[in-house]
């Protein structure tokens, strides 16, 4: 089953119990043609503790939805929408069946951007390990005086 709704699409429920809520896809299930959102469908699950590290306990988190409960929310006009084909650039995209405006943008824009702050926060961590890093002792430009010549037992020196 091909699915109109991908990971990071902002949806709206226009159906069940959390009819009318928004929320950003985190996961999407075409085999089972559903969907997660993010605050949609809270379900509660009872968790057996397995040793120290994963102690038990109740922890609430969203649920599948199904796929034909949610419309999508166009970025450009801002309504929930319907998907239509388009061609762009000789590439299939999905456009918005209201404004035409393609919903597959700023998806792209928000990879691209993801990554480009994954880059700048590894060049940060390099800059304050570089300023935390001890710097090494400067050494004195002043040329140091010889030291005398050790005398001999008869206070002479020996040539």
């Amino acid at each position: 089953m091909s699915l109109n709704v991908k990971q990071g699409d902002n949806v709206v429920v226009i159906a069940g119990k959390d009819k009318g809520k928004t929320g950003r896809v985190l996961s999407a299930n075409p085999g089972a043609g559903s969907v997660v959102v993010e605050n949609v469908n809270i379900v509660t699950k009872h968790r057996k503790p397995r040793g120290a590290q994963n102690p038990g306990g109740i922890s609430k988190e969203p649920g599948n939805i199904d796929v034909s409960n949610v419309q999508i929310i166009c970025p450009s006009c801002n309504k929930a929408t319907r998907v239509r084909a388009g061609e762009s650039e000789g590439k299939k995209i999905r456009a918005c069946a209201k404004c035409g405006a393609s919903l597959d943008v700023k998806a792209k824009a928000d990879k691209k951007t993801k990554k480009t702050a994954k880059k700048d926060e590894a060049k940060s961590e390099e800059v304050a390990e570089k300023k935390t890093a001890k710097k090494p002792a400067k050494k004195s430009t002043a040329k140091a005086k010889p030291a005398p010549a050790p005398e001999t037992a008869m206070g002479e020196e020996s040539k």
